[in-house]
């Protein structure tokens, strides 16, 4: 090769794009032996109110032959087309809305998105089981959801980029941090019930929420109580659980003393080797006794996550997790597909993690399908992620009357969630036009003990405008 000259490249694409009243794209791939492959996608343009929407149109013209001609070329079916972003299923929920017929908004995904049947279906009986679910999904908006953050686990683990940091040795900042969170559950909760506004579902999330002390539980969900309007007829309390290092009797009966039956217990592998090559410090036995031990102190609502993809594992690993969770049949079950997320220590070390290639995640994910469907278990929510493996997503599945109104509302942004601790962010949801107003508290304990009261204070002013426009709205 001469030097500065450029290697022969294995294919070229070239791109024509003409606007008008419509956009029109086309794409030719020619390879090394000289064969070609083209494409054409032409739409009409749909009237948009800024650069950024009509510029959002151009782009899926342009993806939707660059993705066309490379399938062909590849013989690889990417099954969600060019649909980026993490919630499919909201596409189905507002042609439901609008009232298009079904068989027409299935088409539209597949003719604009090039989503396959097997998606479509799978967005379909998702939606289906929401709208059984959470019969009045709709009508949500003059209540709100509560998202509480707790950024303290005992470890972290190697795929995490949720504000977590280890409890260790962090006892001040615990402190502090509490009591912000109660001053926090104090202003929001007055503001809720000067305002009568109901609550639908509350998360503790994080982090890990059980790895502060019991006494310290037991103190946050006094405050709920006596904190929040109307907590006896809240639809859901979840408490993550996650890491059953953090599980104690202890903790269990205050969960019970505050009438929380629903938890997750995650072991994301029953492969030992793995658990430690991802930073869990607790074992599979762990695992396994800590789920009988809150099952025989009365909680109810068991979810379990399992991981797809984890370093070393393939489809002889995922199977023996699938046998030892088929032991446990919690009430419901999550299926994440591992993400390489930017800031995880996994991504900035993936030379360190050797992972599954594209057919055996896919066979894996037919593996965890197969299993749901044998075992009774409904796709109930689903998300996708940036750099997700196999390009697929995560989807949680649950036995009958025990899914998670929570995740619902999470996945499905039909009303305003609020977000309190650290770490947590709000989506505040203008009830008249649907936009979305994004708020985040500060990620780590020392800014957010420096300045929780400005942040709830923040939240407070945006709550107030939305209360107001929709009084405004009333009158009108």
């Amino acid at each position: 090769m001469v030097l500065g000259e450029a290697p022969e490249a294995d294919l070229k694409i070239g791109f024509q794009l003409e606007q008008g009243t419509s956009i029109k794209a086309k794409a030719e791939l020619t390879d090394k032996e000289g064969q070609k492959r083209s494409a054409v996608f032409e739409k009409e343009f749909v009237p948009a109110e800024t650069e950024k929407e009509r510029f959002k149109q151009i782009k899926n013209a342009v993806s939707h032959v660059y993705l066309t001609v490379l399938q062909d070329w590849t013989g690889i079916t990417q099954k969600w087309g060019i649909l980026t972003g993490v919630r499919p299923t909201k596409l189905l929920h507002r042609a439901m809305q609008n009232q298009t017929p079904q068989q027409e908004a299935h088409q539209q995904l597949k003719e604009e998105y090039l989503i396959t049947d097997e998606k479509i279906q799978l967005m379909q009986s998702i939606v289906d089981r929401q709208l059984a679910v959470v019969p009045d999904l709709y009508k949500l908006q003059n209540e709100v959801s509560i998202y509480i953050g707790i950024p303290f686990c005992p470890t972290k683990c190697a795929y995490c980029t949720f504000p977590a940091y280890a409890i260790n040795g962090r006892q001040g900042s615990v402190n502090s941090f509490l009591g912000g969170l109660h001053y926090e559950m104090r202003k929001i909760g007055e503001w809720l019930k000067e305002n009568n506004v109901k609550i639908t579902a509350v998360y503790y999330g994080g982090g890990t929420p059980t790895s502060i002390t019991a006494e310290e539980m037991d103190m946050l969900y006094e405050e709920m109580y006596t904190s929040f309007p109307d907590v006896k007829n809240i639809r859901e309390v979840t408490v993550e659980a996650g890491r059953p290092d953090t599980i104690s009797p202890e903790k269990l009966e205050v969960l019970k003393k505050w009438n929380i039956d629903r938890i997750s217990i995650n072991p994301q592998s029953y492969i030992q080797e793995t658990l430690k090559a991802i930073g869990r410090h607790h074992t599979v036995e762990e695992t396994v006794d800590k789920f009988h031990l809150a099952r025989n102190m009365g909680m109810n609502n068991i979810n379990m996550d399992l991981i797809i993809g984890l370093p070393g594992e393939g489809v002889s690993e995922f199977s023996h997790t699938l046998n030892e969770t088929e032991k446990l049949m919690p009430e419901s079950l999550t299926v994440h597909t591992l993400s390489f997320k930017r800031a995880s220590e996994m991504t900035k070390n993936k030379q360190k993690y050797k992972v599954a290639d594209r057919d055996e995640i896919e066979r894996m994910m037919e593996m965890a399908e197969n299993w749901t469907k044998e075992h009774n278990y409904e796709p109930y929510y689903l998300y996708r992620q940036k750099n997700i493996l196999g390009n697929l997503e995560n989807v949680g599945y649950a036995l009958p009357n025990q899914e998670s109104i929570y995740n619902i509302m999470i996945m499905e942004e039909q009303q305003t969630i609020i977000g309190l601790g650290c770490g947590a962010s709000s989506k505040f949801i203008d009830p008249q036009t649907g936009k979305i107003t994004h708020f985040a508290n500060p990620k780590d304990p020392k800014s957010y003990n420096d300045s929780f009261g400005h942040y709830a204070d923040e939240k407070l002013k945006i709550l107030n405008e939305l209360f107001n426009k929709k009084q405004e709205s009333l009158a009108e």
